[in-house]
């Protein structure tokens, strides 16, 4: 079906705006380019869908835009406050605090601060670390364990011990507060290595737990 001229101009104008949303975004904190890439987005689907449903191409570019703004902010601030804050507590320890591609506060705490070989037991180092995570932390948000090992031993070995060592840490975090019910727990052995198990290094960076947390997912 050919466009209209007006039509394609309010996809020409949309597509414009998108790009010097997104090329804006270096000078953007995390939370503001999440917001201009999320309208950038909903500023061309909505110019396309409304145009496909015979409305005003400009309206929905319009419309689009505000709503992908919303959707595009899933980094919330507490979820900012909360990644500042653990950072702030883990310096300089190895602890990794990031940012997932998909809005996930994502804690990685190699084996120097989680688990002995072989043990499933929260290492005293590790405590602090799981407080500043319970700490404040929201009824609404969401928990999830991953425990993992080295590939020292065999899979009947190691798919239970990384398991117990994610519910080790959902234990723990109950002890803080944090209701069992709100922590999902898994266990992927030696599966899933970020290191070269054939060097002591590499087995203790692989000897790990990672605990992410998100956001519920807005009600539509």
């Amino acid at each position: 079906m050919m466009k209209s001229a007006s039509t394609r101009h309010a996809l020409a104008v949309s597509a414009a705006s998108a790009a010097l949303l997104l090329t804006g975004c270096a000078n953007m904190s995390e939370r503001e380019q999440g917001t201009a890439k999320g309208a950038a987005i909903g500023a061309v689907a909505g110019a396309v869908l409304s145009s496909a449903t015979g409305g005003k191409a400009g309206t929905g570019a319009v419309v689009g835009g505000a709503v992908g703004a919303v959707a595009g902010n899933l980094w919330s601030k507490r979820m900012e406050e909360k990644r500042a804050a653990m950072q702030k507590a883990t310096a300089g320890t190895g602890i990794d605090v990031t940012r997932t591609p998909d809005n996930q506060l994502k804690v990685n705490v190699p084996s120097d601060f989680s688990f002995d070989v072989g043990r499933a037991a929260v290492k005293p180092q590790m405590r602090p670390v799981l407080d500043q995570f319970a700490h404040g932390l929201d009824a609404a948000m969401h928990v999830r364990v991953v425990g993992h090992t080295d590939s020292t031993g065999n899979d009947a070995i190691n798919n239970p011990l990384s398991v117990e060592r994610a519910q080790s840490v959902r234990d723990y975090l109950a002890g803080r507060g944090v209701a069992s019910s709100r922590v999902q727990t898994s266990g992927l052995g030696a599966r899933s290595p970020v290191a070269d198990n054939a060097t002591e290094a590499g087995r203790a960076h692989n000897r790990r737990v990672e605990i992410f947390l998100r956001d519920p997912a807005p009600q539509s």
